[in-house]
Parts: structure tokens; sequence; C-alpha cells
């Protein structure tokens, strides 16, 4: 017998109208073109054409000046190759030559799924009963390329959901490159990376223990403008885009939870970023931070990536290492258990794994916790997001895939104290897709990156055939009762 579960009549879709404005370049021959052209018309031309795009589009960026600024100045240096003196170029002028540079993307026109959900850091000003939810959505556009977004809801005592209106308008985040890199653990991550040993070898000899973004361009600069470097090009670019793996971002103060998207920044991710994990984490001392867990994609190679926040506005983005570091599926727990940090992976894309470490980024040593049992788990089994403490153990939600490709979840649980050890595992999925949830880009799934447990109910988030969201919900005490009869039985 299957446990009941209440679906909610809430239906989250993708909004095609949800753009933001992205640098735009079509190849240097073209570009150099696009710039004579512009800077052959008058005065007069140029602010005729630049004055009702501003208007236009004015109205759907919250600074559109400062983006077409700023890729204006991407291109400088074409620019200056042109031997045009970039300082004494009229504002308009730069305003137009930025324009050329731009394109609008929309972020979620093909997909808004598998969903996450955490307690928004700010619960102020609330009812009795209740709580403020940031919930993180993996959004696809033009060219399946996937970035994180989010929404805010609210959830009462009795669970009802309310999903708050967007903003009107969609921000990427200011990207700082202030990173310090550790040498043996930035050589081991590009060791993954499929890059020329000789180069690599190259750069290692010319890199102290510790170095900096500007440290190691510096030296790639140097190496390129070597005899002989030109078939090395591609080699050396790839270095950088990993350097982009280390990232700080910051959101202005100005904006709404779901103005925010967390877009592919580097060649590595060129992709898509998926399926992000969220988890509120408490430290030792009582603290909390939030992580994510997500994978970079660059179309060949898959990079688990680790993101850590306090405030949803301020973001630090780090690639994660060692053995365990790798395919799908990582989800952290919400605190360390004796002394360590607790991580659960799919590595071969087949089973559960379980990792432990004393390091966050730094992981070793996988061991297999689950195999597929049972026939709707046959092809794989993986977690939908970070486990859930409860009295009886750690409740970790779970997908399953069986025949004719269908994903299903279930549940798991384990040992308080030592979670390598299964306590019990639903012998029937929670969740089978509805002739309502079947239909989509890749039919026949429903999918979760994490849920939450509020007033007696585990309510969860998930995808629906990776096109939309929606929730649902199922009586807490029921299903642990159902998960600790399984193990006897």
């Amino acid at each position: 017998m299957r446990i009941p579960v209440e679906r909610y009549p809430i239906r989250v879709n993708p909004d095609s109208k949800r753009v933001i404005a992205r640098f735009f370049f079509n190849g240097r021959e073209r570009a150099v073109e696009v710039i004579k052209s512009v800077t052959s018309l008058s005065d007069e031309e140029v602010f005729g054409i630049i004055s009702p795009l501003l208007q236009e589009f004015s109205k759907r960026h919250r600074n559109i000046t400062k983006i077409l600024y700023r890729n204006c100045n991407k291109v400088r240096q074409i620019i200056e190759g042109l031997e045009i003196d970039f300082d004494k170029i009229s504002h308009w002028r730069k305003l137009l030559l930025g324009s050329y540079f731009t394109h609008e993307y929309s972020i979620e026109s093909a997909a808004f799924f598998n969903p996450s959900i955490v307690e928004d850091p700010d619960q102020s000003g609330l009812e009795t009963g209740q709580k403020r939810l940031i919930i993180s959505f993996r959004a696809v556009g033009e060219g399946h390329i996937s970035s994180i977004a989010f929404r805010r809801a609210l959830i009462d005592k009795e669970n009802r959901i309310e999903i708050l209106p967007v903003g009107s308008y969609v921000d990427e985040a200011e990207v700082i490159r202030d990173t310090m890199y550790e040498k043996k653990l930035f050589f081991e991550k590009i060791a993954t990376a499929r890059i020329d040993k000789a180069v690599v070898k190259e750069i290692k000899s010319k890199t102290k223990d510790k170095f900096d973004y500007d440290t190691l361009r510096k030296v790639i600069i140097e190496l390129q403008h070597e005899p002989h470097s030109d078939r090395r090009k591609t080699e050396y670019e790839k270095i950088l885009w990993l350097s982009d793996s280390y990232s700080n971002m910051s959101f202005s103060l100005d904006t709404d939870i779901s103005d925010r998207v967390i877009f592919p920044m580097s060649e590595l991710e060129r992709k898509g970023i998926e399926d992000a994990r969220f988890v509120k984490f408490v430290k030792d001392d009582g603290s909390v931070i939030y992580y994510a867990t997500y994978t970079a994609f660059d179309g060949a190679l898959i990079m688990p990536k680790l993101l850590q926040t306090t405030d949803f506005y301020n973001f630090k983005i780090r690639p994660l290492h060692g053995a365990g570091a790798a395919n799908k599926n990582l989800a952290l727990f919400p605190r360390k258990i004796n002394g360590n940090y607790v991580m659960l992976s799919r590595i071969d894309g087949w089973h559960n794994y379980i990792m432990y470490s004393s390091n966050i980024n730094l992981w070793e040593n996988p061991q297999v916790l689950q195999e597929p049992k049972y026939p709707w788990e046959f092809i794989q089994i993986g977690n939908c997001g970070s486990p859930l403490e409860t009295e009886h153990g750690w409740l970790v939600i779970t997908h399953g895939v069986g025949p004719m490709r269908r994903y299903v979840l279930g549940a798991s649980l384990f040992k308080l104290d030592d979670p390598s050890i299964e306590v019990g595992r639903l012998k029937e999925p929670l969740l089978i897709p509805n002739q309502d949830e079947r239909e989509g880009y890749v039919p026949n799934v429903v999918y979760s990156c994490g849920g939450i447990v509020n007033n007696g109910k585990l309510i969860v988030p998930y995808g629906l055939s990776d096109y939309s969201s929606s929730f649902f919900s199922v009586d807490l005490h029921a299903l642990l009762d159902q998960l600790l009869i399984d193990s006897i039985t």
C-alpha cells in the first residue's frame, strides 16, 4: 500500500517575460565592422537611434545604461585596436556601441523545474504560525542553458502555501574575482578537466603555493606570447575558465529574491548550472549558513560546485574536490555528524553514496549507501535533496528510475548518529507522475531537489516532466511509521 499524499493546486510555470540583458559577441571580424559603422555615424544619428532604445528597454531592465556601458567596455580593446581613442568617445556613442554587444535572454522561457526549498533568513513581520520560504528552481532558456532562479513563498500553520508575486526586473550578480587559490587543490581539479599536461606543468612551475586570479592571468598571458604558443591557446584559456569556477558574487540590495538569477559565469558552465540543492546548515556554534550543491556543465565535463550564503544577496562559489566530487546528485547534511561534514552523492550515476570530511570542499572515500532494490528503482537510485532530521533518523527523499525510464519519488531513513546505516526504505513509491504531470520536455518524470518539515507534514516542491513545478505534502508520522514497518518486513 502506498502512503496517501496531498498534491497542492499550485503550478509554477516558466515565464518568458523574465529576461536579462547579456553581453553578445558574434566574433571579432563582425565586431570590427559594427564598431566602424557606429563610429561613422553623426552625433545626431547616434542620438536618434539610442534615445528610443533607452526609452524602450529601460522598462525591461533596472539600469540599462549601466549594462550598455559595461558591454561597451568589454570591446574596448577591439575599439582601441582600430586606433580610436576610447576615452574621447561620447556618452551617447558608447551607449549605442554597447547596445550592439547586448542581447536579451529569457532565463525561463523553456522550463522552470527541479526546485528545492529552505526557510528564508528573514522571518520578521509574520503572523503566528506563518513561515517565509525561499524556493530555488532550475530555470531553462534558449539553447537549454540552465540557471538558478528564486521565488519567495509563505506557508501557514495549516501548511497552505502562497507563492508571492515576482519583481519587475531580473538581475545578474556582480562577480568579484578576489579569490586566493590553493595550488594543490587547484591543480588537482585541473587534472579532471582534460587539459594538456605540458600546459599544466608550465603554469604549475610558475605559481606559488597560493596565488590569485590576476597572478594566474598574468602567467598565462606571458606564456601565450612565447613562440609556438598558438596551438596551446585553448588549453591556456581552459585554465582561466577553471579559475572562474572560484568566485564571489553580490546582488544589489534593492532587488527582490525573485529578481536574482545565478547565471553561468564561465566557459566550464556554458551549458548550464543544474539542480541546486539548498540546505539550511547549522554550525557547531548555532549560527546558520545556507549551502547549495549544484552541477556545472560545459557540454562534456560535469563539475560539482558548492555555493554558500547567509543572506541570499552575497554568494561564494567554489568547485568541490576529491574522488567523491564527481557526477551529479551531491547533497549536504544540515549539520556535522561526529565532527565531520557529511554528503550524499551518486558518483557512478547508479547508486547512492555517502562521504565524510573535515573539509567541506574536499570529498574522498565515497562508500555505497544504497543500491536499487525494488522494480521502480532498478535503473538507478539517487537523493532528492539534503536529508531532513527527525526523531527517528535522517529522512531522505529519493528518486528511482524504473521501466519506461519513469522517474518516481521514494523515501529512506538512516540512523541519526551513523547515517551509513539504512533503517528503512519505502517498498512502494511515494509519488508517481499522474496524467496531469507526465507530459513535458522529458515525459514521465517527477523530481525534487529538497523539501522541508513544517507542522507535522513533509512538504516537497517537485518538478513535473522537466517543464514546471508544483508541491505535495505527506503526514510525517505516517511516513516514518511506514518506513519503520518496511524495515521490519
